[in-house]
């Protein structure tokens, strides 16, 4: 497992003044990603495999143009 707390965590654009409804996410040196909730750092990340993080990406910019 990659060390959690040497990654490089960044807040989401799309985080900000969203109600506090804020995420994280940091890349892995496999290029996945961890994404985790600023609230509540004691919970669990999810990881994402390289494959699945791009699968997530055009999901969510197709989902946008609809």
């Amino acid at each position: 497992m990659t060390d959690l707390p040497a990654l490089n965590w960044r807040k989401s654009s799309y985080s900000s003044n969203n109600g506090g409804a804020c995420v994280e996410v940091a890349t892995t040196p496999d290029g996945g990603r961890y994404v985790r909730d600023t609230k509540d750092r004691t919970l669990p990340p999810h990881y994402f495999t390289p494959t699945a993080w791009r699968a997530f990406l055009a999901t969510t910019k197709a989902a946008k143009l609809d």
